[in-house]
């Protein structure tokens, strides 16, 4: 397996290894029990999304494609 990204936080591994899941990729996120150790851990590079080499391709595109998205924002007229 490859590391195919570095998360910043397991909110942002779990959306990403759901976005690689409902293309078919495959994902191992390690480090996702080190969270609860970062007074005694250092608090950079815990987390990481792990895929097969076959799919370090598609996955990094995927990733790529959701840090590019632009967010749609409801009109405030709607709210």
């Amino acid at each position: 397996m490859l590391c195919a990204y570095r998360p910043q936080d397991m909110s942002e591994a779990q959306l990403l290894r759901q976005i690689l899941a409902d293309s078919h990729v495959n994902c191992y996120v390690s480090g996702e029990y080190l969270q609860g150790g970062i007074g005694e851990l250092p608090a950079a590079d815990l987390l990481g999304l792990w895929v097969s080499a076959q799919d370090l391709g598609l996955a990094r595109e995927l990733i790529s494609d959701w840090q590019q998205a632009t967010p749609i924002m409801p009109e405030m007229d709607d709210l």
